[in-house]
C-alpha cells in the first residue's frame, strides 16, 4: 500500500493506492481546497495529477470519501467535477454524509446551508459560471453514492480492507444539521502561531496539573468522517478534522483504551495540527512513531507548536511528518537540543 500526502496548501488530500489480488485500487480522501485540483492561472495542482495518473492507467478511484463539509477539505473536489465532464466515469463509490440524508435518519428539519453546488464553470474562470448542480443530485445521477450515513461504530470491508468509522456520531450530526452555517469569510486568517514558543516551554506548561485541555468546538469539524483502514498486519488511522473526544469515544467502541491501544502505522494528526484537536488522552490510546500534518502554514495559525510538543512528551521518538516544508520554520536549534529523540521530514509519500 502507498499513501501520498498531496499538496493541498491549507487543506487535506490523501491519495492511497494499493492491489487486491491483482487489481489496482485506489481510494482519495478528501481534496484540499479549489487549487489543489486547479487554479485560475490554469496551473494544475496535485490533486489534477494524481487524477490524470489514475485515468491514464485506465484505472479508477474505487473510493472517494468527503470527510466533511469545509472548503479545504471538499474544494478541490467540486472544481474537478464542475470542469470536468467526465469525473464521473472513473468514480466508483462515494463516502459522504448530506444533510438531506441526515435529516431523514433522525427525522428533522434540513438545513439548507448544506446544500452544496458543483459550479459548472469554464477553465479561465472568467465568464460567468452556469446554473450550479446539486452535488448530491450530481452523486445520485451518475450512480455514485447509495445515501448511506457514514457514522461511529460502523464496519465496512471494501477492497480487502477494513474500515472502522470512529466519527462522526449522533450528536455531533445533529449538531450539524442545527447548528452549521455556511462560512462567510473561510479564508481569513485567524490564530497568531505559536512557534516562538520553545518545544520545551510547552511541555513544562501542560505537565501541569492545573493545565486544562480545550476542545475544537467547530460544528463542521465535528461532523468529520474519521477511519481506522486496517490492511493486512497495519493500521492507518485518518482523523479529518474530527473533535478528539468523539474519536477516543468511537476508539472505545472498537475495544481500544489505554490498557489496549491502538498500534497503528500511521497518524494523520486532526485538523492541521490544532492544538484543540489532539488531547494527551487520545495520543495515550494510539500507539505509532509517525505522525502526519497537512498544512502550508498560510491560514489558522495551523499547525500549532503546541499539538506537535504534546505529540512528543507523549512520545520522545515521534516522526513528524510534513507535506510542506515546515521544519525550519516551526523548530529551533534549542528544540533540537532539548528533544534530541524525536525526528521530522518532509515527504509526500509512505
Amino acid at each position: 500500500m502507498k499513501i501520498e500526502f498531496l499538496k493541498a496548501f491549507n487543506g487535506d488530500s490523501f491519495w492511497i493506492s494499493f492491489l487486491e489480488n491483482d487489481t489496482p485500487r485506489n481510494i482519495i480522501i478528501d481534496g484540499g481546497v479549489g487549487n489543489t485540483y486547479k487554479n485560475k492561472s490554469n496551473v494544475k495542482g496535485d490533486l489534477y495529477k494524481v487524477i490524470e495518473k489514475i485515468r491514464e492507467d485506465r484505472q479508477s478511484i474505487d473510493l472517494l470519501v468527503l470527510t466533511h463539509f469545509d472548503d479545504d477539505h471538499i474544494g478541490g473536489i467540486l472544481r474537478w467535477l464542475g470542469k470536468d465532464k467526465k469525473a464521473s466515469n472513473i468514480i466508483k463509490k462515494v463516502w459522504f454524509n448530506s444533510g438531506k440524508e441526515i435529516a431523514k435518519k433522525f427525522d428533522i428539519e434540513e438545513n439548507k446551508d448544506l446544500n452544496i453546488e458543483i459550479v459548472d464553470g469554464a477553465d479561465d474562470f472568467n465568464t460567468s459560471p452556469k446554473q450550479g448542480i446539486k452535488f448530491e443530485k450530481y452523486l445520485r445521477d451518475n450512480n455514485l453514492w447509495e445515501g448511506d450515513v457514514i457514522e461511529q461504530g460502523e464496519e465496512y470491508n471494501l477492497f480487502g480492507l477494513k474500515f472502522k468509522i470512529l466519527s462522526p456520531n449522533n450528536v455531533k450530526l445533529k449538531n450539524l444539521l442545527s447548528l452549521y452555517e455556511k462560512q462567510k469569510d473561510y479564508f481569513t486568517t485567524g490564530d497568531k502561531y505559536d512557534f516562538q514558543t520553545s518545544l520545551k516551554d510547552f511541555i513544562n506548561e501542560e505537565n501541569q496539573p492545573d493545565f486544562n485541555f480545550e476542545e475544537d468546538k467547530s460544528v463542521a469539524n465535528g461532523s468529520s468522517i474519521a477511519f481506522i483502514v486496517e490492511s493486512q498486519d497495519k493500521s492507518f488511522l485518518f482523523l479529518a478534522d474530527a473533535h478528539p473526544s468523539i474519536v477516543i469515544e468511537g476508539l472505545n467502541k472498537f475495544g481500544y483504551n489505554k490498557n489496549n491501544p491502538l498500534h497503528a502505522f500511521l497518524m494523520k494528526v486532526s485538523h492541521h495540527g490544532s492544538m484543540y484537536n489532539t488531547s494527551k488522552e487520545l495520543l495515550k490510546i494510539i500507539k505509532t512513531d509517525n505522525y502526519l500534518i497537512s498544512s502550508n502554514a498560510t491560514k489558522h495559525g495551523l499547525p500549532n507548536k503546541r499539538t506537535i510538543a504534546r505529540i512528543i512528551n507523549n512520545n520522545p521518538n515521534a516522526y513528524i511528518y510534513f507535506n510542506y516544508d515546515l521544519k525550519d520554520t516551526i523548530f529551533s536549534k534549542q528544540d533540537w537540543k532539548d528533544y534530541s529523540a524525536f525526528r521530522s521530514k518532509i515527504q509526500n509519500v509512505l
